[in-house]
Protein backbone atom coordinates (compact mmCIF):
# COMPACT_ATOMS: atom_id res chain seq x y z
CA UNK A 1 0.00 0.00 0.00
CA UNK A 2 2.87 2.28 0.32
CA UNK A 3 3.20 2.81 -3.53
CA UNK A 4 -0.09 4.57 -2.81
CA UNK A 5 0.73 6.76 -0.38
CA UNK A 6 1.97 10.55 -1.32
CA UNK A 7 5.15 11.63 0.22
CA UNK A 8 3.66 14.36 2.69
CA UNK A 9 4.61 17.90 2.03
CA UNK A 10 6.49 20.06 3.99
CA UNK A 11 5.63 20.84 7.39
CA UNK A 12 2.67 17.69 7.00
CA UNK A 13 2.95 14.15 8.43
CA UNK A 14 -0.44 12.54 7.43
CA UNK A 15 -0.51 11.57 3.76
CA UNK A 16 -3.65 12.36 1.28
CA UNK A 17 -5.67 9.62 -0.54
CA UNK A 18 -8.44 9.83 -3.04
CA UNK A 19 -11.56 8.30 -2.44
CA UNK A 20 -10.66 5.76 -5.67
CA UNK A 21 -7.28 4.98 -4.01
CA UNK A 22 -8.70 4.62 -0.06
CA UNK A 23 -11.65 2.25 -1.74
CA UNK A 24 -9.08 0.32 -4.23
CA UNK A 25 -6.85 -0.40 -1.07
CA UNK A 26 -9.45 -1.92 1.33
CA UNK A 27 -11.06 -3.67 -1.56
CA UNK A 28 -7.01 -5.25 -1.85
CA UNK A 29 -6.69 -5.46 1.86
CA UNK A 30 -9.96 -7.51 2.35
CA UNK A 31 -10.24 -9.44 -0.01
CA UNK A 32 -6.12 -10.68 0.03
CA UNK A 33 -7.65 -11.77 3.77
CA UNK A 34 -10.78 -13.22 3.70
CA UNK A 35 -10.43 -14.49 0.06
CA UNK A 36 -12.72 -17.74 0.72
CA UNK A 37 -14.84 -18.00 4.35
CA UNK A 38 -17.24 -20.06 5.44
CA UNK A 39 -20.07 -18.35 7.18
CA UNK A 40 -22.70 -19.18 9.54
CA UNK A 41 -25.75 -17.35 9.75
CA UNK A 42 -29.82 -16.33 9.35
CA UNK A 43 -30.81 -15.57 6.22
CA UNK A 44 -32.82 -11.75 6.69
CA UNK A 45 -34.00 -9.79 3.75
CA UNK A 46 -34.01 -11.52 0.33
CA UNK A 47 -34.22 -9.39 -2.97
CA UNK A 48 -34.67 -11.53 -6.53
CA UNK A 49 -34.60 -8.56 -8.90
CA UNK A 50 -35.42 -8.84 -12.55
CA UNK A 51 -31.40 -9.33 -13.60
CA UNK A 52 -31.59 -12.93 -12.24
CA UNK A 53 -28.99 -11.98 -8.93
CA UNK A 54 -30.10 -12.59 -5.63
CA UNK A 55 -29.35 -10.07 -2.73
CA UNK A 56 -29.46 -10.90 0.59
CA UNK A 57 -28.42 -10.50 4.44
CA UNK A 58 -26.65 -13.03 6.28
CA UNK A 59 -27.39 -12.01 10.68
CA UNK A 60 -27.13 -13.15 13.87
CA UNK A 61 -27.96 -11.85 17.19
CA UNK A 62 -25.29 -8.69 16.84
CA UNK A 63 -24.44 -8.08 13.23
CA UNK A 64 -25.47 -8.18 9.57
CA UNK A 65 -23.64 -9.06 6.62
CA UNK A 66 -24.53 -8.05 3.25
CA UNK A 67 -24.29 -10.59 0.07
CA UNK A 68 -25.09 -11.14 -3.32
CA UNK A 69 -25.70 -14.30 -4.97
CA UNK A 70 -24.98 -13.57 -9.23
CA UNK A 71 -27.44 -15.28 -11.51
CA UNK A 72 -25.12 -17.96 -12.80
CA UNK A 73 -24.67 -19.56 -9.48
CA UNK A 74 -27.89 -19.13 -8.15
CA UNK A 75 -29.64 -21.21 -10.78
CA UNK A 76 -26.72 -23.89 -9.85
CA UNK A 77 -27.80 -23.68 -6.12
CA UNK A 78 -29.38 -26.91 -4.71
CA UNK A 79 -31.55 -24.88 -1.91
CA UNK A 80 -32.60 -21.75 -2.93
CA UNK A 81 -32.49 -18.92 0.06
CA UNK A 82 -35.38 -17.89 1.67
CA UNK A 83 -35.72 -15.63 4.42
CA UNK A 84 -35.91 -17.02 8.11
CA UNK A 85 -33.27 -19.57 7.12
CA UNK A 86 -29.67 -20.65 8.90
CA UNK A 87 -27.60 -21.88 6.45
CA UNK A 88 -23.72 -21.74 5.86
CA UNK A 89 -22.34 -19.12 3.40
CA UNK A 90 -19.32 -19.93 1.40
CA UNK A 91 -17.87 -17.30 -0.79
CA UNK A 92 -15.76 -14.40 -1.05
CA UNK A 93 -15.60 -11.11 1.21
CA UNK A 94 -15.27 -8.05 -1.49
CA UNK A 95 -16.10 -4.48 -1.25
CA UNK A 96 -18.64 -2.05 -2.83
CA UNK A 97 -17.19 1.02 -3.50
CA UNK A 98 -20.40 2.76 -4.73
CA UNK A 99 -22.19 2.44 -1.30
CA UNK A 100 -19.44 2.45 1.06
CA UNK A 101 -19.75 -1.01 2.17
CA UNK A 102 -18.54 -4.55 2.37
CA UNK A 103 -20.42 -7.98 0.89
CA UNK A 104 -20.26 -11.44 0.64
CA UNK A 105 -20.28 -12.85 -2.73
CA UNK A 106 -21.53 -16.47 -1.73
CA UNK A 107 -20.80 -19.15 -4.09
CA UNK A 108 -22.39 -21.80 -2.18
CA UNK A 109 -24.86 -22.04 0.32
CA UNK A 110 -26.61 -24.90 2.35
CA UNK A 111 -28.93 -25.33 5.40
CA UNK A 112 -27.02 -25.34 8.39
CA UNK A 113 -27.51 -28.93 9.84
CA UNK A 114 -30.24 -30.98 9.41
CA UNK A 115 -32.40 -29.01 11.91
CA UNK A 116 -32.47 -25.77 9.44
CA UNK A 117 -33.83 -28.15 6.52
CA UNK A 118 -36.22 -29.82 7.79
CA UNK A 119 -37.86 -26.60 9.13
CA UNK A 120 -37.30 -25.06 5.72
CA UNK A 121 -39.28 -27.93 4.38
CA UNK A 122 -41.92 -27.29 6.91
CA UNK A 123 -42.24 -24.02 6.15
CA UNK A 124 -42.67 -24.64 2.55
CA UNK A 125 -44.99 -27.60 3.26
CA UNK A 126 -47.74 -25.64 5.04
CA UNK A 127 -47.68 -22.98 2.95
CA UNK A 128 -48.36 -24.97 -0.14
CA UNK A 129 -50.63 -26.92 1.86
CA UNK A 130 -52.86 -23.37 2.52
CA UNK A 131 -53.33 -22.81 -1.09
CA UNK A 132 -54.96 -26.50 -1.37
CA UNK A 133 -52.22 -28.34 -3.58
CA UNK A 134 -52.56 -31.05 -1.28
CA UNK A 135 -56.36 -31.23 -0.82
CA UNK A 136 -57.70 -35.11 -1.51
CA UNK A 137 -60.64 -33.47 -3.69
CA UNK A 138 -57.95 -32.59 -6.24
CA UNK A 139 -56.65 -36.68 -6.49
CA UNK A 140 -57.69 -38.23 -9.62
CA UNK A 141 -58.13 -41.94 -9.33
CA UNK A 142 -55.96 -44.29 -11.11
CA UNK A 143 -57.35 -46.08 -14.27
CA UNK A 144 -57.43 -49.35 -13.96
CA UNK A 145 -55.85 -50.80 -17.14
CA UNK A 146 -53.41 -47.93 -19.12
CA UNK A 147 -52.34 -48.75 -22.02
CA UNK A 148 -49.81 -46.33 -21.65
CA UNK A 149 -47.23 -45.49 -18.87
CA UNK A 150 -45.31 -42.64 -18.46
CA UNK A 151 -41.96 -43.09 -16.35
CA UNK A 152 -39.65 -39.90 -15.38
CA UNK A 153 -36.70 -41.45 -13.40
CA UNK A 154 -32.93 -41.96 -14.65
CA UNK A 155 -32.36 -44.03 -17.57
CA UNK A 156 -29.73 -45.30 -15.73
CA UNK A 157 -30.84 -46.64 -12.26
CA UNK A 158 -31.99 -50.22 -10.99
CA UNK A 159 -35.34 -48.47 -10.59
CA UNK A 160 -35.94 -48.08 -14.09
CA UNK A 161 -35.25 -52.04 -14.49
CA UNK A 162 -37.54 -52.77 -11.75
CA UNK A 163 -40.33 -51.15 -12.68
CA UNK A 164 -39.77 -52.34 -16.42
CA UNK A 165 -39.46 -56.03 -15.02
CA UNK A 166 -42.40 -55.98 -12.50
CA UNK A 167 -44.41 -54.55 -14.96
CA UNK A 168 -43.56 -57.41 -17.64
CA UNK A 169 -44.76 -59.64 -14.75
CA UNK A 170 -47.94 -58.55 -14.22
CA UNK A 171 -49.38 -57.05 -16.89
CA UNK A 172 -47.08 -55.42 -20.05
CA UNK A 173 -47.77 -52.32 -21.35
CA UNK A 174 -46.48 -49.65 -23.30
CA UNK A 175 -43.75 -47.64 -21.42
CA UNK A 176 -42.59 -43.77 -21.94
CA UNK A 177 -39.28 -42.86 -20.24
CA UNK A 178 -37.74 -39.13 -19.89
CA UNK A 179 -35.16 -39.38 -18.50
CA UNK A 180 -34.02 -36.61 -15.85
CA UNK A 181 -31.70 -35.88 -13.00
CA UNK A 182 -32.88 -37.68 -9.86
CA UNK A 183 -30.51 -35.68 -7.19
CA UNK A 184 -28.20 -32.29 -7.91
CA UNK A 185 -29.44 -29.01 -8.92
CA UNK A 186 -30.72 -29.95 -12.10
CA UNK A 187 -33.11 -32.42 -10.65
CA UNK A 188 -36.18 -30.05 -9.78
CA UNK A 189 -36.61 -28.16 -12.86
CA UNK A 190 -35.94 -31.24 -15.02
CA UNK A 191 -38.26 -33.21 -13.55
CA UNK A 192 -41.23 -30.39 -13.80
CA UNK A 193 -40.40 -30.00 -17.20
CA UNK A 194 -40.95 -33.69 -17.57
CA UNK A 195 -44.49 -33.69 -15.96
CA UNK A 196 -45.37 -30.91 -18.38
CA UNK A 197 -43.91 -32.18 -21.29
CA UNK A 198 -45.96 -35.60 -20.37
CA UNK A 199 -49.04 -33.56 -20.12
CA UNK A 200 -48.53 -31.39 -23.11
CA UNK A 201 -48.78 -34.39 -25.52
CA UNK A 202 -51.72 -34.53 -27.90
CA UNK A 203 -53.71 -37.28 -27.96
CA UNK A 204 -53.03 -39.53 -30.95
CA UNK A 205 -50.35 -37.96 -31.75
CA UNK A 206 -46.57 -39.74 -33.35
CA UNK A 207 -45.77 -40.19 -29.18
CA UNK A 208 -48.90 -41.41 -27.25
CA UNK A 209 -49.92 -39.75 -24.72
CA UNK A 210 -49.55 -41.70 -21.36
CA UNK A 211 -52.24 -42.63 -19.44
CA UNK A 212 -50.60 -42.29 -16.04
CA UNK A 213 -47.31 -40.92 -15.02
CA UNK A 214 -44.98 -42.62 -12.40
CA UNK A 215 -42.55 -40.43 -11.05
CA UNK A 216 -39.46 -42.85 -9.41
CA UNK A 217 -36.24 -42.70 -7.55
CA UNK A 218 -34.60 -45.02 -5.04
CA UNK A 219 -33.50 -43.87 -1.83
CA UNK A 220 -30.98 -41.60 -0.39
CA UNK A 221 -30.24 -38.96 2.14
CA UNK A 222 -32.95 -35.69 2.53
CA UNK A 223 -30.59 -34.07 0.48
CA UNK A 224 -30.63 -36.45 -1.76
CA UNK A 225 -34.26 -35.97 -2.30
CA UNK A 226 -34.24 -32.49 -1.84
CA UNK A 227 -35.07 -32.15 -5.74
CA UNK A 228 -38.42 -33.27 -4.67
CA UNK A 229 -39.19 -31.00 -2.41
CA UNK A 230 -39.20 -27.77 -4.57
CA UNK A 231 -41.75 -25.72 -5.03
CA UNK A 232 -41.60 -26.22 -9.08
CA UNK A 233 -41.77 -30.04 -8.73
CA UNK A 234 -44.65 -30.17 -6.26
CA UNK A 235 -46.74 -27.37 -8.49
CA UNK A 236 -46.44 -29.57 -11.93
CA UNK A 237 -47.27 -32.39 -9.68
CA UNK A 238 -50.22 -31.09 -8.41
CA UNK A 239 -51.30 -28.97 -12.16
CA UNK A 240 -50.72 -32.32 -14.31
CA UNK A 241 -54.13 -33.70 -15.63
CA UNK A 242 -52.63 -37.12 -16.07
CA UNK A 243 -53.21 -39.10 -12.92
CA UNK A 244 -49.60 -39.48 -11.17
CA UNK A 245 -47.97 -42.00 -9.00
CA UNK A 246 -44.70 -40.83 -6.50
CA UNK A 247 -42.53 -43.37 -5.92
CA UNK A 248 -39.22 -41.59 -4.56
CA UNK A 249 -37.65 -42.88 -1.88
CA UNK A 250 -38.17 -46.12 0.85
CA UNK A 251 -40.78 -46.65 2.68
CA UNK A 252 -39.67 -44.69 5.10
CA UNK A 253 -38.82 -41.39 3.08
CA UNK A 254 -41.66 -38.65 2.13
CA UNK A 255 -40.99 -36.00 -0.22
CA UNK A 256 -43.42 -33.02 -0.77
CA UNK A 257 -44.25 -34.46 -4.52
CA UNK A 258 -45.80 -37.46 -2.17
CA UNK A 259 -48.36 -35.33 -1.01
CA UNK A 260 -49.35 -33.52 -4.38
CA UNK A 261 -49.52 -36.89 -6.36
CA UNK A 262 -52.49 -38.50 -7.00
CA UNK A 263 -51.16 -41.93 -5.06
CA UNK A 264 -47.81 -42.13 -3.50
CA UNK A 265 -46.43 -45.93 -3.63
CA UNK A 266 -43.66 -46.65 -0.75
CA UNK A 267 -41.16 -48.05 -3.82
CA UNK A 268 -40.57 -48.17 -7.66
CA UNK A 269 -41.76 -51.73 -7.35
CA UNK A 270 -45.29 -50.81 -5.72
CA UNK A 271 -45.84 -47.87 -8.19
CA UNK A 272 -45.55 -50.74 -10.99
CA UNK A 273 -47.52 -52.74 -8.87
CA UNK A 274 -50.23 -49.85 -8.32
CA UNK A 275 -50.37 -49.28 -12.11
CA UNK A 276 -51.79 -52.05 -13.64
CA UNK A 277 -53.45 -55.56 -12.29
CA UNK A 278 -52.45 -58.97 -12.22
CA UNK A 279 -53.02 -60.08 -15.66
CA UNK A 280 -53.55 -64.07 -14.81
CA UNK A 281 -56.12 -63.05 -11.86
CA UNK A 282 -58.31 -61.11 -14.84
CA UNK A 283 -58.50 -63.82 -16.83
CA UNK A 284 -59.33 -65.92 -13.48
CA UNK A 285 -62.10 -63.52 -13.02
CA UNK A 286 -63.66 -63.39 -16.86
CA UNK A 287 -63.62 -67.49 -16.60
CA UNK A 288 -65.37 -67.28 -13.15
CA UNK A 289 -68.10 -64.78 -14.87
CA UNK A 290 -68.47 -67.10 -18.02
CA UNK A 291 -69.28 -70.02 -15.72
CA UNK A 292 -71.46 -67.98 -13.86
CA UNK A 293 -73.12 -66.69 -16.86
CA UNK A 294 -73.71 -69.78 -18.93
CA UNK A 295 -74.72 -71.24 -15.30
CA UNK A 296 -77.16 -68.58 -15.20
CA UNK A 297 -78.55 -69.04 -18.56
CA UNK A 298 -78.89 -72.55 -18.84
CA UNK A 299 -80.56 -72.90 -15.10
CA UNK A 300 -82.92 -69.98 -17.06
CA UNK A 301 -83.67 -71.97 -19.97
CA UNK A 302 -83.94 -75.17 -17.71
CA UNK A 303 -86.68 -73.50 -15.39
CA UNK A 304 -88.51 -71.46 -18.02
CA UNK A 305 -88.92 -74.93 -20.04
CA UNK A 306 -89.95 -76.79 -16.88
CA UNK A 307 -92.46 -74.49 -16.49
CA UNK A 308 -94.04 -73.91 -20.20
CA UNK A 309 -94.17 -78.21 -19.62
CA UNK A 310 -96.10 -77.97 -16.94
CA UNK A 311 -98.34 -75.13 -18.30
CA UNK A 312 -98.87 -77.22 -21.39
CA UNK A 313 -99.94 -80.62 -18.96
CA UNK A 314 -102.13 -77.84 -16.83
CA UNK A 315 -103.95 -77.50 -20.49
CA UNK A 316 -106.85 -79.21 -22.19
CA UNK A 317 -106.98 -80.01 -25.12
CA UNK A 318 -109.68 -79.02 -27.67
CA UNK A 319 -111.06 -82.67 -28.77
CA UNK A 320 -111.57 -82.88 -24.44
CA UNK A 321 -113.21 -79.87 -24.38
CA UNK A 322 -115.48 -80.74 -27.43
CA UNK A 323 -116.08 -84.50 -25.77
CA UNK A 324 -118.88 -84.14 -23.04
CA UNK A 325 -120.87 -81.46 -25.12
CA UNK A 326 -121.01 -83.61 -28.25
CA UNK A 327 -121.96 -86.52 -26.01
CA UNK A 328 -124.55 -84.59 -24.17
CA UNK A 329 -126.17 -83.43 -27.81
CA UNK A 330 -126.31 -87.39 -28.79
CA UNK A 331 -128.00 -88.54 -25.87
CA UNK A 332 -130.53 -85.80 -26.30
CA UNK A 333 -130.76 -86.04 -29.51
CA UNK A 334 -131.50 -90.23 -29.14
CA UNK A 335 -133.92 -89.54 -26.13
CA UNK A 336 -136.08 -86.96 -27.85
CA UNK A 337 -137.80 -88.99 -30.18
CA UNK A 338 -138.75 -91.15 -27.33
CA UNK A 339 -139.96 -88.60 -25.14
CA UNK A 340 -142.16 -87.41 -27.74
CA UNK A 341 -143.79 -90.94 -28.41
CA UNK A 342 -144.30 -91.20 -24.17
CA UNK A 343 -145.24 -87.48 -24.31
CA UNK A 344 -148.35 -88.09 -26.73
CA UNK A 345 -149.21 -91.45 -25.46
CA UNK A 346 -149.27 -90.52 -21.66
CA UNK A 347 -151.64 -87.48 -23.67
CA UNK A 348 -153.88 -90.10 -25.40
CA UNK A 349 -154.27 -92.48 -22.39
CA UNK A 350 -155.41 -88.48 -20.38
CA UNK A 351 -158.14 -88.26 -23.28
CA UNK A 352 -159.28 -91.67 -23.59
CA UNK A 353 -159.96 -90.92 -19.56
CA UNK A 354 -161.50 -87.80 -19.87
CA UNK A 355 -163.93 -89.20 -22.78
CA UNK A 356 -165.04 -91.85 -20.50
CA UNK A 357 -167.09 -89.41 -18.32
CA UNK A 358 -167.94 -86.59 -20.69
CA UNK A 359 -170.88 -86.22 -22.68
CA UNK A 360 -170.32 -87.15 -26.52
CA UNK A 361 -170.90 -83.81 -27.64
CA UNK A 362 -168.62 -82.43 -25.14
CA UNK A 363 -165.93 -85.05 -25.76
CA UNK A 364 -166.88 -84.30 -29.68
CA UNK A 365 -166.08 -80.28 -28.74
CA UNK A 366 -162.85 -81.18 -26.62
CA UNK A 367 -161.96 -83.18 -28.43
CA UNK A 368 -161.85 -81.13 -31.30
CA UNK A 369 -160.00 -78.32 -29.20
CA UNK A 370 -157.29 -81.03 -28.17
CA UNK A 371 -157.13 -81.98 -31.68
CA UNK A 372 -156.32 -78.49 -32.68
CA UNK A 373 -154.08 -77.99 -29.79
CA UNK A 374 -152.29 -81.30 -30.80
CA UNK A 375 -152.02 -80.04 -33.89
CA UNK A 376 -150.41 -76.28 -32.78
CA UNK A 377 -148.11 -78.73 -30.71
CA UNK A 378 -147.27 -80.84 -33.51
CA UNK A 379 -146.25 -77.92 -35.98
CA UNK A 380 -144.15 -76.89 -32.87
CA UNK A 381 -142.01 -80.30 -32.20
CA UNK A 382 -141.56 -80.74 -36.08
CA UNK A 383 -138.83 -82.74 -36.79
CA UNK A 384 -137.00 -81.20 -39.05
CA UNK A 385 -137.19 -77.73 -37.32
CA UNK A 386 -135.58 -79.60 -34.39
CA UNK A 387 -133.03 -81.07 -36.50
CA UNK A 388 -132.06 -77.36 -37.71
CA UNK A 389 -132.06 -76.08 -34.65
CA UNK A 390 -129.88 -79.15 -33.61
CA UNK A 391 -127.36 -78.23 -36.72
CA UNK A 392 -127.32 -74.83 -35.61
CA UNK A 393 -125.94 -75.57 -32.48
CA UNK A 394 -123.97 -77.91 -33.67
CA UNK A 395 -122.26 -74.94 -35.89
CA UNK A 396 -121.63 -72.44 -33.05
CA UNK A 397 -120.30 -75.67 -30.90
CA UNK A 398 -117.55 -76.61 -33.62
CA UNK A 399 -117.24 -72.11 -33.71
CA UNK A 400 -115.99 -72.16 -30.25
CA UNK A 401 -113.82 -75.30 -30.83
CA UNK A 402 -111.95 -73.62 -33.41
CA UNK A 403 -112.07 -70.76 -31.69
CA UNK A 404 -110.69 -72.47 -28.45
CA UNK A 405 -108.39 -74.58 -30.83
CA UNK A 406 -106.56 -71.16 -32.44
CA UNK A 407 -106.09 -69.43 -28.73
CA UNK A 408 -104.13 -72.91 -27.78
CA UNK A 409 -102.04 -72.53 -30.93
CA UNK A 410 -101.53 -69.26 -30.62
CA UNK A 411 -100.13 -69.26 -27.16
CA UNK A 412 -97.97 -72.68 -27.67
CA UNK A 413 -96.49 -70.38 -30.92
CA UNK A 414 -95.79 -67.67 -28.62
CA UNK A 415 -94.13 -69.83 -26.11
CA UNK A 416 -92.04 -71.53 -28.75
CA UNK A 417 -90.88 -67.82 -30.24
CA UNK A 418 -89.66 -66.87 -26.75
CA UNK A 419 -87.59 -70.18 -26.14
CA UNK A 420 -86.16 -69.88 -30.22
CA UNK A 421 -85.37 -66.04 -28.86
CA UNK A 422 -83.52 -67.22 -25.92
CA UNK A 423 -82.04 -70.10 -27.47
CA UNK A 424 -80.75 -67.49 -29.95
CA UNK A 425 -79.23 -65.37 -26.69
CA UNK A 426 -77.52 -68.26 -25.57
CA UNK A 427 -75.84 -69.43 -28.79
CA UNK A 428 -74.66 -65.46 -28.83
CA UNK A 429 -73.11 -65.44 -26.00
CA UNK A 430 -71.80 -68.82 -25.69
CA UNK A 431 -67.79 -69.55 -27.00
CA UNK A 432 -69.73 -71.13 -30.18
CA UNK A 433 -70.42 -67.82 -31.27
CA UNK A 434 -67.02 -66.39 -31.02
CA UNK A 435 -65.81 -69.88 -32.68
CA UNK A 436 -67.29 -68.27 -36.31
CA UNK A 437 -65.61 -64.90 -35.67
CA UNK A 438 -62.18 -66.50 -35.84
CA UNK A 439 -61.15 -67.55 -32.62
CA UNK A 440 -60.13 -71.28 -31.79
CA UNK A 441 -60.03 -73.24 -28.48
CA UNK A 442 -57.72 -75.56 -28.16
CA UNK A 443 -57.88 -78.84 -25.77
CA UNK A 444 -55.24 -81.27 -24.41
CA UNK A 445 -55.44 -84.35 -22.41
CA UNK A 446 -59.22 -83.27 -22.34
CA UNK A 447 -58.70 -80.04 -20.81
CA UNK A 448 -59.03 -76.45 -22.46
CA UNK A 449 -55.42 -74.97 -22.54
CA UNK A 450 -55.06 -71.04 -21.59
CA UNK A 451 -51.29 -70.85 -21.75
CA UNK A 452 -48.47 -71.95 -23.72
CA UNK A 453 -46.79 -73.64 -21.19
CA UNK A 454 -49.72 -75.67 -20.32
CA UNK A 455 -50.28 -76.61 -24.01
CA UNK A 456 -46.34 -77.85 -24.46
CA UNK A 457 -46.65 -80.19 -21.62
CA UNK A 458 -49.70 -81.80 -23.17
CA UNK A 459 -49.28 -85.00 -24.73
CA UNK A 460 -52.19 -84.73 -27.68
CA UNK A 461 -53.77 -81.35 -28.86
CA UNK A 462 -56.83 -81.07 -30.09
CA UNK A 463 -58.10 -77.43 -31.88
CA UNK A 464 -61.97 -76.65 -32.18
CA UNK A 465 -62.66 -74.19 -34.73
CA UNK A 466 -66.33 -73.07 -36.08
CA UNK A 467 -66.70 -76.04 -38.44
CA UNK A 468 -65.23 -79.01 -36.52
CA UNK A 469 -62.16 -79.83 -34.52
CA UNK A 470 -58.61 -81.13 -35.40
CA UNK A 471 -56.37 -82.89 -33.50
CA UNK A 472 -52.44 -82.34 -34.10
CA UNK A 473 -49.41 -83.90 -32.33
CA UNK A 474 -47.91 -83.77 -28.84
CA UNK A 475 -47.47 -79.97 -27.59
CA UNK A 476 -43.86 -80.33 -26.85
CA UNK A 477 -43.58 -81.55 -30.53
CA UNK A 478 -46.05 -78.89 -31.71
CA UNK A 479 -43.76 -75.92 -29.84
CA UNK A 480 -40.38 -77.05 -31.24
CA UNK A 481 -42.25 -77.26 -35.03
CA UNK A 482 -44.17 -73.60 -34.25
CA UNK A 483 -40.97 -71.60 -35.31
CA UNK A 484 -40.60 -73.25 -39.05
CA UNK A 485 -44.02 -72.81 -39.78
CA UNK A 486 -43.72 -69.28 -40.77
CA UNK A 487 -45.51 -67.27 -38.03
CA UNK A 488 -43.96 -64.12 -36.44
CA UNK A 489 -43.26 -64.17 -32.64
CA UNK A 490 -45.46 -61.40 -30.74
CA UNK A 491 -43.21 -58.41 -30.78
CA UNK A 492 -42.10 -57.73 -26.97
CA UNK A 493 -41.15 -54.11 -26.01
CA UNK A 494 -37.33 -53.39 -27.10
CA UNK A 495 -34.60 -51.99 -25.62
CA UNK A 496 -35.22 -48.74 -23.97
CA UNK A 497 -31.84 -47.31 -24.63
Amino acid sequence: MSDLIDHPAEGENAPEFSVSELSGAIKRVIEGEFGHVRVKGEIGRVSRPRSGHVYLDLKDDRSVLSGVIWKGVSARLSVQPEEGMEVVATGRLTTFAGQSRYQIVIEDIKPAGMGALMAMLEKRRKALAAEGLFDVARKAPLPYLPEVIGVVTSPSGAVIRDILHRLRERFPRRVLIWPVAVQGERCAPEVARAIEGFNAFTPGGALPRPDLIIVARGGGSVEDLWGFNEEAVVRAAAASAIPLISAVGHETDTTLIDHASDKRAPTPTAAAELAVPVRMDLLAWFDNQEARLTHALTSGVTARGQRLRDLARSLRRPETVLEAPRQRLDTWSERLPAALIRSVQARRVMLSDAAGVLRPGLLRRALETDRGRLANVAARLNRRAIERDLEQKSRDLDGLATRLSDAGHRQTRAWRDRIEAMDRLRETLGYKATLRRGYAVVRGDGAVMTTRKAAKKAIALEIEFADGRLGVGGGSRAARAAPQSGAKTPPEQGNLF
